[in-house]
């Protein structure tokens, strides 16, 4: 089995996933023009949320295709990875190619947390 690198996300189901060490060294890069969107419920993302990650609840993602660049890189995150990898899905269809899900989502994510509604982070 090769070893991944950056460059080279896992593929599952046609849609590149990337891990907890992956998305963190993305957020963590001043050059990256990645967006991470949490696409989980209000009352989930006040539980606790990535910070500076803004929302836009699984059901709202149709409804707002034109505040997304088809050209721009995205990383979707829900609960457990369910909910983003279908986001991913549905906007590879849309004819966006540069999308991401989290693997394990919040669930496996260890590191820094904010609560609350993150008004600045929402869309």
């Amino acid at each position: 089995m090769e070893k991944r690198t950056d460059t080279m996300p896992q593929m599952i189901g046609g849609i590149s996933h990337i891990d907890k060490d992956e998305l963190h060294a993305l957020l963590q890069d001043p050059a990256n023009e990645t967006i991470v969107i949490d696409v989980r419920e209000p009352f989930e993302y006040e539980a606790g949320h990535i910070p500076g990650i803004p929302l836009i609840p699984m059901g709202e993602i149709p409804d707002r295709l034109d505040e997304l660049d088809p050209k721009q890189e995205y990383v979707f995150v829900c609960r457990s990875g369910s909910r983003s990898y279908e986001v991913a899905r549905y906007l590879q269809a849309q004819g966006f190619e540069r999308v991401h899900n989290f693997l394990g989502g919040m669930l496996g994510w260890d590191l820094e947390v904010e609560y609350g509604f993150d008004e600045d982070a929402a869309r």
